[in-house]
Order: structure tokens, then C-alpha cells, then sequence
């Protein structure tokens, strides 16, 4: 993988706000690019490194390029740009692609869920933090959430934006260390990852997700969004029957394992989890355990 961070190639000098951008260090890329009211008339702003052309698609507007650098820009009437405008691109190596530009969406996380986080009390943490499909104003896409408070800036990478940090560059959410991205478009499967510039040295990393609902096969590392599950559970009875049990006093006794090691397929192969459940339960249960406890380090890196 390689980090796409350079310097602006301009020839003219850029005002700061565009050029710590253009250098992957704006803690807020929301300043400077989007929809900007300029009296009775908006300016929309993108920065697009593989881009040869933009164009508004609503209205059919050409946004013009800054001379010598990777910014695009128009300034048109109200009336012609939406609030959440779409823009089309055409690739230097071919193609188009068209998609509503991120940096016209507001915030996504709450100010009580930032608050909850920051005072160390949000129980529910994993459903704001981490990657999850999000849906803001009728568009669908997916919102990403970080905690890096040591961070100067954080962008999401993957295959959608050629793994160029560059391109979806985070928003800071305040001083408690929170970062995030509402992304139209991506769905279901997507692999990302975070690269974070540190904030004291300025050196560049790249990094998985800790609240990451499921991961690439091995040697990837990278997480997958994964959409809610839609299962429908048909253990309703057992429930039932557990909350008048006197659990409590009952014996216990837990087999613990790991997936990718207890047992092998033909060929050595790992086995899925179906399989799996069907030949652990078979031969735990007439040893008399009541439990099985898989350690985490399963979850990213036993069976599939």
C-alpha cells in the first residue's frame, strides 16, 4: 500500500486553509470544502486528486479547476445546488463516477453521545464508533467514527478512494479525540482502514479499526462494513425458560477453545462456523461442560 501524501504541486501560493489540506493536515476539511454561502450565492469546493474534469450533476454547472493543484471550485446561484448536491468526475485513467460529495452533509454523531463518550459513561459506544450503514437525509452511505485523540488528521482509506488519505479526510468532532465521516454511497462489504497523521511528529499511519464488526481472511487485515444482521432469532422459548431458572446456583463448567486450532478440515483447511458449532457441541456435551467460551482473538482470526 502506498501513502499518497505529498506536497501541492501549485504555482501560486494557496491560502492556509487549502494548502494544509492539500498537505493531508486539515483537522477539519469541512472549512474549506463543500457547499459555502458568499453572500446571495454558494461556492462548492471539492478536492479530487484523480479527477480531469467535475461537474455539478444537478445542474449541469462545470466546476473549474485552481490552477496547478487538485482543487475544484464554482461559485453559481443558490438555486442551482442543492444542499446535498451529486457531483460527477471523469478519471485520468478513464471512467466516471458520480456520487454525492460528503462534504455537504453536517455532523452525524450527537452532541450527547460525544458527551457520554467524553465522560466516560456511553455504554453503547460501539454503535456510534466503528463503521456502520447510515442513512442521512433519504441518502444511504456509511458513517465512520474513530477515537484518535494524538491525531493532527484522520481519513478513511480503501479500495473506493485508491487507499489515498488525501481524498476523505475526517472531521474533528472537538477536543475529546472523536473523528468522523458520512460517506453516500458505500454499502455493504466495503474495506476501509484509518490513516492518521500524528499530531507531534507528523508521521503517517495506517491502521485497522478497534470497534471493526467483521475483518478480511487472513494475511488482510483490513475491516468490512457489515450491514445490521437481519437474522431472525427462534430462540424465544429458551429465553423464556432461562429467566426462571436459578442459574445462579446451578454448576458451571466452561470448555474454552480456539476455532482455527481445535479442529482442521481435509486438506488442513479451516472449517466454517456451522460446521464447527455441530462438531464442538457433539463432543463437549458428553464431558459434561455447560459452557464454551471462544477467546476473542476468534472473532478476527478463527474460522470464516
Amino acid at each position: 500500500m502506498t501513502l499518497k501524501t505529498p506536497a501541492p504541486h501549485t504555482t501560486a501560493p494557496l491560502p492556509a486553509g487549502l494548502r494544509r489540506l492539500a498537505e493531508a493536515r486539515h483537522h477539519d476539511p469541512f472549512e474549506v470544502l463543500g457547499r459555502h454561502p458568499e453572500g446571495e450565492r454558494v461556492r462548492v469546493r471539492a478536492f479530487l486528486p484523480d479527477a480531469e474534469w467535475v461537474r455539478l450533476e444537478d445542474s449541469g454547472l462545470d466546476l473549474q479547476r485552481r490552477q496547478g493543484t487538485d482543487f475544484f471550485e464554482i461559485l453559481a446561484d443558490a438555486d442551482q445546488v442543492p444542499e446535498r448536491y451529486q457531483l460527477r468526475w471523469g478519471h485520468k485513467d478513464g471512467g466516471e463516477t458520480l456520487s454525492h460529495d460528503p462534504y455537504a452533509f453536517p455532523p452525524q454523531v450527537g452532541d450527547f453521545d460525544l458527551y457520554l463518550f467524553g465522560e466516560g459513561r456511553h455504554w453503547h459506544c460501539y454503535r456510534v464508533l466503528g463503521a456502520h450503514c447510515h442513512r442521512a437525509d433519504a441518502i444511504d452511505g456509511v458513517r465512520f467514527v474513530v477515537w484518535a485523540p494524538n491525531a493532527e488528521r484522520v481519513s478513511v482509506v480503501g479500495d473506493f478512494n485508491r487507499w489515498d488519505g488525501r481524498v476523505h479526510a475526517m472531521r474533528s468532532r472537538g477536543g475529546g479525540g472523536i473523528w468522523e465521516l458520512f460517506i453516500p454511497g458505500l454499502g455493504n462489504g466495503v474495506l476501509y482502514k484509518y490513516e492518521i497523521r500524528n499530531r507531534e511528529r507528523g508521521s503517517i499511519h495506517v491502521k485497522t479499526d478497534p470497534y471493526g464488526q467483521e475483518f478480511e481472511l487472513r494475511p488482510g487485515t483490513a475491516p468490512r462494513v457489515r450491514a445490521p444482521t437481519r437474522h431472525a432469532w427462534g430462540d424465544a422459548d429458551w429465553m423464556a425458560r432461562r429467566g426462571h431458572a436459578d442459574w445462579l446456583h446451578q454448576p458451571m463448567s466452561v470448555y474454552e477453545l480456539h476455532l482455527g486450532s481445535w479442529q482442521r478440515g481435509e486438506h488442513n483447511k479451516f472449517l466454517n462456523y456451522r460446521t464447527l458449532a455441530e462438531r464442538i457441541v457433539a463432543h463437549v456435551k458428553p464431558l459434561g461442560f455447560t459452557h464454551i467460551e471462544l477467546p476473542r482473538a476468534n472473532i478476527a482470526n478463527g474460522a470464516r
